[in-house]
């Protein structure tokens, strides 16, 4: 794999042929498409004598399963960090560019700085730390599978609590996705403040 450095805006990558040697940090994120909350991102450093057996894209994984791995992520990895994207900064920037925020947030987090980030998916954020993009990196590389399981259970995890706020719109079913539920509970609702007014299916819903 080759070493790609990140600058503004998307950048063109420089590409270095070797990864230097030091700790390495798997990032991804979680909430890209749903039409409601914070968009997650999580940056993970496991640690090489204390191996997680069973990490994969957290897609792939059963609600149960990632809860489980969540935890011993959180047990054995060097260090970890989650940080998130708001609603409201999603609709100042875009969903893009309020992901790469929630990214570089979660590697500015880190306890421990890494020499290399690899991040799942084909753009990389702002960061000061030489850093490749993966695609599919969430099923290829062990640190960030680990960090799509920590984005996804603390996503998962806000719909459930937003849920209890605001139970007409089924927030623990859908995790905020525009399924057929959603879109008939913002059609008789209207939005809720944590719906991204900047997405379409929003927008024709707003009331007010």
């Amino acid at each position: 794999m080759r070493s790609r450095k990140s600058s503004i805006p998307l950048p063109e990558q420089a590409c270095l042929p070797w990864h230097p040697p030091g700790l390495v940090a798997g990032v991804d994120e979680a909430g890209r498409g749903p039409l409601a909350g914070p968009v997650v991102a999580a940056a993970v450093i496991l640690d090489d004598l204390h191996p997680i057996a069973g990490l994969a894209d957290s897609k792939k994984l059963t609600p149960a399963r990632r809860e489980k791995l969540y935890d011993e992520i959180r047990a054995k990895a060097l260090c970890c960090s989650i940080a998130e994207a708001s609603v409201e900064e999603i609709d100042q920037l875009n969903i893009l560019q309020a992901t790469m925020l929630a990214m570089r947030r979660a590697v500015m987090g880190l306890r421990l700085k890494p020499v290399m980030v690899l991040v799942d998916g084909n753009r990389l954020p702002t960061l000061d730390i030489q850093a490749e993009a993966i695609v599919k990196g969430d099923a290829l590389v062990p640190a960030i599978s680990a960090a799509s399981i920590l984005a996804k259970v603390h996503r998962d995890r806000w719909c459930v609590q937003v849920h209890e706020e605001f139970p007409q719109y089924g927030f623990a079913g859908h995790k905020g996705y525009g399924t057929a539920v959603h879109m008939a509970a913002l059609r008789e609702h209207g939005a809720c403040v944590h719906h991204r007014r900047s997405f379409a299916p929003v927008a024709q819903n707003l009331r007010g």
